[in-house]
């Protein structure tokens, strides 16, 4: 049951940041070094110039959209300071960069209510369960009591998997041999209530998006927990897997839809030349609420326990283009 749960090195010997490069290096060779000859010495800033680098954006799925942004600002910036080579473009291209990702980048504030009470959802696959584990270890470090809820009543090892992550963070979870999602659930915000919990992280099961009887279901869950407490819950977190690129911004419109997502956490960005899919992202308007884009709040890039941070917009910026 252990196996999955194996270490890639849960200290942080190298530093955040030093996974953070490593983690990017499948798209960092696909974006980056496509730009290496395009940002040369001596390059013009002509036509040519700014088709090559569209198609080396694109080509990390950063997206049409955000590709056009980018390419816009970067042509609008070399016509205010007169820049005729290209390689005084690539410091440009940095700030275009944050520019473009700074409003994903909103840390979740857990103090704002006790418990705080965060409902993940997700495809199967996306790496939801590990998530919370991890997740669960974050906010331990921030000296905050957590409790574990387990929602995923649907896939036969889910329980036993929350269960590992629960044993090796050394708290407690909710669960029930038997029963639906949103009992399980219902449990734990009261269980959280009576036990003076910082943070709940509730499991739901995995879904297409398709599955609408599924769909159906994980509003129930959501209907039921705001009746265990109301204003709850306080942040819905949409879990993608990064190497889904483009078709993660349908799992994104689908769930907040149904579920009006407050949050996004993109896992393996490690396994994937497709990190781009982050700048896709924040050209996504959440239908709820004022309409916004919906923060990235965690990104992931390996296995261990400490692999899972907050989003920061230069950090990510600095490790894809660094050489």
């Amino acid at each position: 049951m252990r196996s999955f749960l194996k270490s890639r090195g849960d200290a942080d010997s190298g530093g955040w940041f030093a996974r953070l490069k490593q983690g990017l290096s499948k798209t960092r060779v696909q974006f980056s070094t496509r730009l290496v000859g395009l940002f040369s010495s001596g390059r013009k800033l002509d036509p040519a110039f700014y088709d090559e680098l569209e198609a080396a954006v694109l080509a990390s799925d950063v997206g049409v959209a955000a590709t056009s942004e980018l390419l816009t600002a970067l042509r609008a910036r070399a016509k205010r300071e007169g820049f005729t080579e290209a390689s005084q473009l690539k410091a440009a291209l940095r700030d275009a960069l944050v520019d473009l990702l700074r409003p994903l980048a909103v840390p979740l504030d857990v103090t704002r209510h006790k418990p705080f009470v965060i409902m993940l959802a997700g495809v199967n696959g996306a790496g939801k369960t590990t998530s919370i584990g991890k997740l669960a270890h974050y906010y331990q470090t921030q000296g905050r009591k957590v409790l574990l809820a387990a929602g995923d009543t649907f896939r036969a090892a889910a329980r036993e998997q929350l269960a590992v992550w629960a044993e090796r963070n050394d708290i407690a979870m909710i669960t029930q041999q038997a029963g639906d999602a949103a009992a399980v659930i219902f449990d734990a915000v009261s269980a959280a209530q009576a036990r003076g919990v910082d943070v709940l992280l509730a499991d739901t099961a995995g879904r297409l998006p398709t599955q609408l009887h599924l769909m159906e279901e994980i509003r129930k869950v959501k209907r039921v927990i705001a009746k265990a407490l109301p204003g709850a819950p306080h942040e819905v977190l949409l879990v993608l897997d990064a190497n889904t690129g483009q078709n993660g911004i349908a799992q994104v419109r689908a769930f907040d839809a149904a579920l009006g997502v407050t949050g996004l956490v993109l896992t393996k960005l490690d396994g994937t030349a497709r990190g781009g899919v982050i700048a896709a992202i924040a050209h996504i308007r959440a239908r709820g609420g004022s309409g916004g884009t919906i923060p990235l709040r965690f990104v992931g890039v390996g296995e261990g326990l400490d692999d899972l941070r907050p989003f920061s917009a230069e950090e990510f910026v600095d490790a894809l283009l660094e050489d």
